[in-house]
C-alpha cells in the first residue's frame, strides 16, 4: 500500500485553527507508509492567500488534498470552499471537509459548494485516528487523485 515513487510525497494543505487538531492529524499520519507534505493554514484567509499565489514564484507545492475546517477566523471555511470550487485554477484539488458541525445545513451547503467529502470529527482520540486512517485509504491509495502540472 505505498503511492506510486513517481509521484512523490502527497501535498496536504490542513485549513484548521486547531493546533490539537493539527498535532492529532499529523501524528495520525506519522507511521503511514505514505509520504505527506504539510502545509497549514490557520484561518481562512490565509488558505485563500495560500492558494492563490504563484507556485513558480513560491517555491510552495500546489495540494494534491484540501483538508478544511469550517468554522476559522477572518475567513470561514464555507467560503473558503465556495472560492476555492469557484476558481479555474483550483477546483480540480478535492476538498475534504472536516469539521465538527454537524448541522444539515452545513452538510447541505457544503455538498452544493462541491465539496468532495463531508465529515464530523470524532471527539474519542481513537476514532479520530481511525477516520484519518480512512481518509487516507480512500484519498491516496483508492481514489486517484489529478495529475500534477507544476
Amino acid at each position: 500500500m505505498t503511492i506510486d515513487a513517481t509521484y512523490g510525497a502527497i501535498n496536504v494543505l490542513l485549513v484548521e485553527d486547531n493546533p490539537a487538531d493539527i498535532r492529532l492529524l499529523e501524528e495520525a499520519l506519522k507511521s503511514s507508509k505514505i509520504r505527506y507534505r504539510f502545509n497549514v493554514a490557520m484561518d481562512g484567509e490565509q488558505a485563500m492567500n495560500y492558494l492563490r499565489r504563484p507556485p513558480a514564484e513560491s517555491g510552495l507545492p500546489v495540494p494534491d488534498l484540501i483538508i478544511l475546517d469550517l468554522n476559522l477566523p477572518r475567513k470561514d471555511g464555507r467560503e473558503v470552499l465556495s472560492e476555492v470550487k469557484q476558481d479555474e485554477r483550483l477546483k480540480h484539488i478535492p476538498v475534504v471537509v472536516l469539521t465538527t458541525s454537524e448541522s444539515s445545513d452545513d452538510i447541505i451547503r457544503c455538498y452544493r459548494d462541491h465539496a468532495n467529502c463531508y465529515l464530523t470529527k470524532p471527539l474519542n482520540l481513537d476514532k479520530f485516528d481511525e477516520l484519518v486512517r480512512l481518509i487516507e485509504m480512500f484519498w491516496f491509495i483508492t481514489a486517484k487523485l489529478p495529475k500534477r502540472n507544476n
